[in-house]
């Protein structure tokens, strides 16, 4: 049978059909985007929300609110205490981030993001994990036209005197057995620093001499949220270090920027260790690790 001589029923079948698969991919179910507003909200939230004040989160009526969180409910995505009757997130919404957390590769993210941090700062950048000796060089971009670094994939940083070393030392954890595990690494990095003669070397300006010392460095690199060295890593050259935190608080990576001096804006507010900050926070989110949770 022809498509000429085919029943009138049967042609619009056909053609609508052929009218859905033209559809172009970008259009989407706009009810779906429109519930999903009340799943980020409750995401967002410090604990389980009124109807009203989930419904505002969302920027919606209440009542409209209350359908899609019907729905919700019955798919375990939403659920809603009987005695408060507050709305909170559901063990199927549970299921979904930890099956999403399981198949995320914080250093393949990180890596996705190399290429447009490059652009913003123009200098090399590096990606640092711990590793059985300390934090350890994993990934390695260098910019255009940059100093020459001679350090390599692989490489253990030291933990006072670079930048890496100091953001892992810092937010590893002040307590426990990361802490357990830093603390003689500390102290036996510090005992070889304190042999070196001074003598005004640019390198050691900067270098604690005391675990008072050390303890005010990491302090101030946990208030900064990010740790910085200036020619105690290398002469002539400084960087920056941020933390990468995943859901559970705990730190997954460094970002690192670093170059000359003469070039890299060593500056806590200047352009590359914003740009950095702004990148490891941002990472840090899509792990999982909220803005307010705490950190070890």
């Amino acid at each position: 049978m022809t498509l000429i001589h085919m029943p009138v029923a049967k042609r619009l079948a056909i053609d609508a059909d052929t009218s859905d698969e033209a559809e172009p991919l970008r259009a989407g179910i706009q009810s779906v985007e429109v519930g999903f507003e009340l799943l980020d909200a409750l995401s967002q939230a410090q604990g389980a929300l009124m109807l009203r004040d989930l419904a505002a989160a969302a920027n919606m009526s209440a009542a409209k609110a209350h359908r899609y969180l019907v729905s919700f409910q019955r798919m375990g995505l939403v659920v809603q205490d009987p005695v408060s009757t507050r709305y909170d997130l559901g063990p199927a919404a549970l299921r979904i981030g930890l099956a999403t957390l399981a198949r995320i590769d914080a250093v393949k993210l990180a890596r996705e993001r190399i290429d447009a941090l490059l652009s913003e700062t123009g200098h090399t950048l590096a990606i640092a994990v711990w590793g059985n000796q300390g934090p350890t060089m994993v990934h390695w971009t260098e910019a255009p036209q940059t100093v020459p670094v001679t350090l390599r994939l692989g490489d253990v940083m030291p933990l006072l005197t670079s930048a890496t070393g100091r953001c892992f030392a810092a937010f590893m954890g002040s307590e426990g057995r990361d802490a357990q595990r830093i603390a003689p690494m500390v102290r036996d990095e510090l005992a070889r620093l304190k042999k070196l003669p001074r003598n005004g070397d640019l390198s050691l300006v900067d270098v604690p001499q005391s675990m008072q010392e050390v303890q005010a460095m990491l302090d101030d690199t946990r208030q900064r949220g990010l740790a910085r060295v200036v020619h105690s890593l290398l002469p002539g050259v400084g960087g920056f270090c941020a933390p990468v935190f995943d859901a559970q608080g705990r730190l997954a990576l460094g970002l690192v920027v670093l170059g000359s001096v003469a070039t890299l804006d060593t500056d806590w507010q200047g352009a590359p260790a914003s740009a950095l900050l702004r990148c490891a926070r941002q990472l840090s989110a899509d792990l999982g690790h909220g803005p307010t949770q705490p950190r070890p």
